[in-house]
């Protein structure tokens, strides 16, 4: 897909959520919640996501999936609530730098966080390559984000790729709510052996483990793509910093 088709169909797909939830916006609005407390709410959600996955990973049943399920239920509405903060700050004309200084800050702890609580439930339940992919997509996350910020910081854009903080939100908490369902219709001890294979090719916690390898590597796609466009970006403002300080100079001596 070209990027202005990308960049079309994102657009696209934003303004269709924004008209959904735009009722719900006015009435946050309304009853007096503002940017900042929207943001806010959305921390705590993530906080009880740590809290039931911890929870999770300390009950002595290994293969009950329902703190998986739940957990991906409420980094959804952790999700929607992240992206309410500026839709209120629009409609309630409430909008900041601070504002948006105090949301991006708070994004990054949300998403540690989470990953805090999927890491100590994956660890607990002797899930350790699993709990090591969580770790590398907990960097990928991370590197996204610090990557186009202090591109930013530099002067340059730098947008790019797939797996922004929307992608990761909608693809962990989907992986966690199917993994869930998938425990209540298959059984939590499900495995699929193929002989020969000393270990099972698909388990139930592979509904969620999965998707976070999937994860864990194109985090760190998009992290290094968008330090490769960066770059290119960088080079060519010196090359026209140069240019403009040759002609200047060139002028100064005519």
């Amino acid at each position: 897909m070209s990027s202005e088709k990308e960049k079309a169909w994102k657009v696209f797909l934003q303004q269709t959520i924004y008209t959904i939830i735009n009722p719900f916006v006015r009435l946050l609005i309304k009853i007096g919640f503002t940017p900042n407390a929207v943001t806010t709410t959305g921390f705590i959600m993530n906080v009880g996501v740590a809290i039931i996955f911890i929870v999770g990973g300390e009950s002595e049943n290994r293969y009950d999936y329902s703190f998986v399920g739940w957990g991906g239920f409420l980094i959804m509405m952790a999700g929607l609530f992240d992206m309410l903060d500026g839709q209120v700050a629009r409609l309630g004309k409430m909008g900041s730098t601070f504002g948006a200084l105090f949301d991006s800050v708070l994004d990054r702890y949300s998403e540690l966080v989470m990953f805090l609580g999927i890491c100590y439930y994956l660890m607990s339940h002797h899930y350790f390559l699993s709990s090591l992919f969580a770790f590398i997509a907990l960097i990928g996350s991370m590197m996204v984000s610090y990557t186009r910020a202090r591109a930013e910081g530099l002067g340059v854009e730098c947008k790019g790729g797939f797996f922004q903080r929307p992608e990761r939100v909608v693809l962990i908490s989907l992986a966690g709510m199917f993994c869930g369902l998938t425990s209540y219709f298959l059984g939590g001890d499900f495995k699929l052996m193929v002989p020969g294979v000393p270990f099972p090719v698909f388990e139930t916690i592979s509904v969620f483990t999965i998707p976070l390898t999937i994860l864990a590597i194109f985090t760190n796609v998009t992290a290094f793509s968008r330090l490769m466009d960066a770059k290119k970006a960088i080079e060519e403002k010196e090359r026209a910093q140069q240019v403009k300080e040759k002609v200047t100079s060139t002028a100064t001596l005519v």
